[in-house]
């Protein structure tokens, strides 16, 4: 449960440091941040799911940039769905999935066991 809590901590900060990054991606606050935060996870295992999959082999054909296309629509899904958390537009959600991917694994490197 720790350790559930505490990649929720560091995923909302990953949007706040992205939101100071990336153009166009802006978080109004830390709960806001946290909500966010949630919606993604949830949208990214269900209908991020579902599209991984249907779009495998288009993922395949483009080495895997494709999964990034897919991020970026995710994160303008849960913009819409979040009060507080606005992408203004795909370039800014393409940007912002790329730059939230690599925070976010900096931060669970910096903080969890390397077992």
């Amino acid at each position: 449960m720790k350790h559930l809590l505490l990649n929720w901590l560091l995923s909302a900060l990953s949007l706040l440091i992205v939101a100071h990054v990336i153009r166009g991606f802006e978080v109004s606050g830390f709960i806001a941040a946290l909500i966010a935060a949630i919606v993604i996870g949830l949208v990214n295992s269900t209908l991020g799911l579902l599209l991984k999959i249907v779009t495998f082999p288009l993922t395949i054909l483009t080495l895997g940039l494709f999964g990034f296309v897919i991020n970026a629509l995710m994160l303008e899904l849960a913009s819409w769905l979040v009060p507080g958390f606005t992408v203004q537009n795909f370039l800014s959600a393409f940007f912002g999935a790329i730059i939230l991917s690599l925070v976010n694994l900096f931060l669970k490197f910096l903080v969890f066991d390397r077992d």
